[in-house]
C-alpha cells in the first residue's frame, strides 16, 4: 500500500502534550476519497483518548473526529463525490457493512466493531491506527463521507458531524416534535444542540442547568422554560410533564430526579459518559412504565439527515475557532467547562508551522 507523508498534530503518551508530528495516510484507493481539512471540532472524547482516559488508546494518537474539508482527489470508482466538493467525515470511518445492523444503517452499532476516524484499526495499513482530524489531510471509502450543506458556516459545521449527530439520533428516535414537551439536561457543547434540533423539530423545550448564569443563554438557544435543576421546587413543578428527557451531563448527577419528570411511557436517553455508574431506582422506572436509554451516533444515512436538516433550519454549533498550536490550552479550558460551546481548530494554522 502506498502512503503520503503528511502533517498532524497527536502524542506518543497519554501524559504528554499534543505535538506536531508526521503520519502516513494511504494513498487514495478506487473507492477512496481525499480530503484537505479545512476545520476539525475539539470533542471531550478527543481529550479522553489521548489521555488514555478510557485504557484503550493506540500511540501515537492523532484525535478529531468532526471534520470539514475539501475533496482534493477522488479513486477512479468513487461515484458520489467530486475535486472541489466540500465534505464532512464523523465518528466513523468504516464498518464491517455486512451484520445485520450495517445492513439496516446503523453503522454505528456494527457487530465486529465500527471502525473509529481515530484509534480505531486501519483495515489498509495493518498494526497501524487510524489518525483523526488534527492533521492536513485524511482519506475515507466515499460510503462514510458527508456532503455539508452549502448554505452552513464550514468551522461551526464542524461540530455537527459529533455533536450534532449525537442529539439528533436519539432526537428522532423516540419521536420528539410538535405536541411533545421534551427536557435537555446540561447546556455544554451537546446539550446546546440539543436544545437548538429539538426546538427545530417543533417540541416545546425545557432547558435544565445547575447554574443561573445559563438561564438566558439557554433561551437565547431556543428553550421555551429554563429549570435551575438543584431548586427542588423548581424541579418539583415539572414532575410527570415531560414525554422525553436528553441528558447530556458527563459528571454524577441524581438521574433519579429526572426520571421523576417523565410522564407514563417517557423515555431518558442518556448521551453524556458519567465515569462511574448512576443508581437508578427500580420505583423511578415501575410505576409510569418509564424508559431509561442510552444513545450513540447515528449511522451515515442519519448524520446525512441531520446535516440537511441543520441546513434547512440554518442550525450550526455555537463556537470559539483556534489555532492547532493552542490545542494543550484548549483542552485545559474544556476541563474547566470555559468554552461556549465547542472549540474548532482552523485547520490552516497547521501549515503555518
Amino acid at each position: 500500500m502506498e502512503v503520503n507523508n503528511i502533517k498532524a498534530y497527536g502524542t506518543e503518551a497519554a501524559e504528554a502534550p499534543l505535538n506536531q508530528l508526521n503520519i502516513d495516510r494511504r494513498k487514495p484507493t478506487p473507492h477512496d476519497v481525499e480530503i484537505e481539512i479545512q476545520y476539525c471540532g475539539v470533542c471531550h472524547s478527543d481529550l479522553h483518548t489521548a489521555r488514555n482516559e478510557w485504557h484503550s488508546t493506540v500511540y501515537p494518537c492523532v484525535p478529531g473526529h468532526e471534520i470539514v474539508g475539501k475533496v482534493v482527489s477522488v479513486g477512479n470508482h468513487v461515484s458520489k463525490f467530486k475535486v472541489g466538493d466540500i465534505v464532512g467525515v464523523g465518528c466513523m470511518v468504516d464498518s464491517c457493512r455486512e451484520c445485520e445492523y450495517c445492513k439496516e444503517g446503523l453503522e454505528q452499532y456494527c457487530e465486529p466493531g465500527m471502525t473509529g476516524t481515530y484509534n480505531g484499526r486501519d483495515k489498509y495499513l495493518p498494526n497501524t491506527p487510524t489518525f483523526g482530524g488534527y492533521s492536513e489531510s485524511i482519506v475515507v471509502d466515499e460510503n462514510f463521507v458527508l456532503r455539508i450543506p452549502q448554505n452552513l458556516n464550514l468551522a461551526a459545521t464542524a461540530p455537527l458531524l459529533c455533536a450534532g449527530i449525537t442529539t439528533y439520533s436519539p432526537l428522532r428516535h423516540w419521536n420528539v416534535g410538535p405536541g411533545k414537551k421534551v427536557g435537555i439536561v446540561g447546556i455544554g457543547g451537546l446539550g446546546h444542540m440539543g436544545i437548538k434540533l429539538a426546538k427545530a423539530m417543533g417540541a416545546h423545550v425545557v432547558a435544565f442547568t445547575t447554574s443561573e448564569s445559563k438561564f438566558e443563554e439557554a433561551k437565547r438557544l431556543g428553550a421555551d422554560e429554563v429549570v435551575l435543576s438543584k431548586d427542588p421546587e423548581q424541579m418539583a413543578a415539572y414532575r410527570g410533564k415531560l414525554h422525553f428527557i436528553l441528558d447530556a451531563v458527563s459528571a454524577q448527577h441524581d438521574i433519579n430526579a429526572y426520571l421523576s419528570l417523565l410522564r407514563t411511557d417517557g423515555s431518558l436517553a442518556l448521551v453524556g459518559a458519567p465515569e462511574q455508574p448512576l443508581p437508578v431506582a427500580a420505583f423511578s422506572l415501575i410505576p409510569g412504565r418509564k424508559s431509561f436509554a442510552g444513545s450513540m451516533i447515528g449511522g451515515i444515512a442519519e448524520t446525512q439527515e441531520m446535516l440537511d436538516f441543520c441546513g434547512e433550519h440554518n442550525i450550526t454549533s455555537d463556537i470559539e475557532m483556534i489555532n492547532i498550536q493552542q490545542i494543550n490550552e484548549a483542552y485545559d479550558r474544556l476541563l474547566k467547562g470555559d468554552v461556549k460551546y465547542r472549540f474548532v481548530i482552523d485547520m490552516a494554522s497547521l501549515k503555518a508551522n
